[in-house]
């Protein structure tokens, strides 16, 4: 028999932490769906959905059962291998990119410490972004596979789409590796105890601007949707899909929403670290002093995830307020403006850093 006392800390330090994540990820994926629905319906002076259960909260569950159990269709003249392999990918890669994330620091149960992450790796940002890389072949083997004309060109669409966002993404990442000066996502949590990245001028903020318009591109989220644009393309790379097939491109959709608002949390806002409403300048006045010390004691993981859902309701935002670009207009954001300014960030950063400003 093994013994217990080597097993045990393992279970503490990795299955605890897995299963917390698994759980958070599933209820998140299934019930910001009803989130979007009620907050749209809100938007439009609508109810939203109501049926189901009080208020409509069991909604996200029929919804689960309605995708098991419907008919799960395949083109006569699909791939059938790479046609079901694809919301899988797409899917796995969404999963995989939460391990490297860690959502605060660690707490004590029973004697016992359990991190607030899976893995705390050296180079999680770069981890999370190759994840966040495969995931697009699950898109363009979904769109081929399909062997429709609407879906390849979704999958086309999303593939140069993902590709030409992902560089100004990388260089908004590589301000703030910079500034922190690792690459790891706690070490810089850490490094904004003094002042959030938001606001180390002049990179700071228009870092958090370009990371924030390309996470919202990479997810094909409104008002970056081509790859799913319904008036011309039904539905894009996953027209043909049904069942829990399609049920799993949604569950991946919103998966990469909770990472990229994570990110944009953990690299300006200063991840699980409070809200400082008053400069430290101000911290000799006794109220400032009783503020800051009061918003101190909640909990790192209640200010993480604060964030992260008001980033979600800013996606949701999106969508009820802009309309669709034209594809021309979406590629000429990204190369001919997003590109040079995350470029001329990335150099301005360096340069004041290597001067001792930042």
């Amino acid at each position: 028999m093994p013994d217990m006392q080597i097993i045990l800390p393992y279970v503490f330090s990795l299955g605890i932490p897995a299963v917390l994540l698994v759980s958070f990820i599933m209820l998140n994926a299934m019930y910001l769906q009803l989130m979007e629905r009620k907050v749209l319906a809100w938007m439009q002076n609508r109810v939203g959905p109501m049926r189901t259960g009080p208020w409509g909260l069991l909604q996200p569950v029929a919804d689960a059962v309605k995708f098991i159990f419907k008919e799960d269709i395949i083109p006569a003249k699909a791939d059938k291998w790479v046609f079901s392999a694809a919301p899988l990918i797409l899917l796995v890669m969404a999963f995989g990119g939460f391990v490297a994330i860690p959502f605060g620091s660690s707490v004590q149960v029973f004697g016992k410490t359990i991190p607030l992450w899976v893995s705390d790796l050296n180079v999680g940002i770069l981890y999370i972004l190759s994840m966040a890389s495969v995931g697009t072949y699950g898109v363009i083997m979904a769109g081929w596979a399909s062997n429709n004309k609407y879906s390849l060109m979704g999958g086309f669409r999303s593939a140069a789409q993902m590709i030409s966002y992902e560089i100004p993404m990388a260089f908004a990442v590589l301000t703030v590796v910079l500034m922190a000066g690792s690459l790891n996502l706690s070490d810089i949590v850490n490094a904004q105890s003094k002042q959030w990245f938001i606001y180390a001028l002049p990179v700071g903020p228009v870092a958090f601007v370009l990371y924030l318009i390309s996470g919202i591109a990479e997810t094909n989220r409104v008002p970056f949707d081509l790859p799913e644009a319904e008036s011309e393309l039904v539905a894009g790379y996953f027209t043909e899909y049904s069942g829990i097939r399609f049920g799993l491109f949604f569950m991946a959709e919103y998966m990469n929403m909770l990472i990229v608002s994570l990110l944009v949390s953990i690299m300006f806002l200063g991840g699980w670290l409070p809200v400082q409403l008053f400069p430290d300048w101000l911290g000799s006045v006794g109220l400032v002093t009783g503020i800051n010390r009061l918003l101190a004691m909640i909990p790192g993981v209640i200010w993480l995830l604060l964030k992260l859902y008001g980033f979600m309701f800013f996606y949701i935002w999106l969508r009820a307020t802009l309309p669709r670009y034209r594809y021309d207009q979406l590629m000429a954001v990204s190369w001919k403006f997003l590109l040079p300014v995350s470029l001329g960030t990335l150099l301005v950063t360096a340069f004041m850093k290597q001067a001792g400003w930042l």
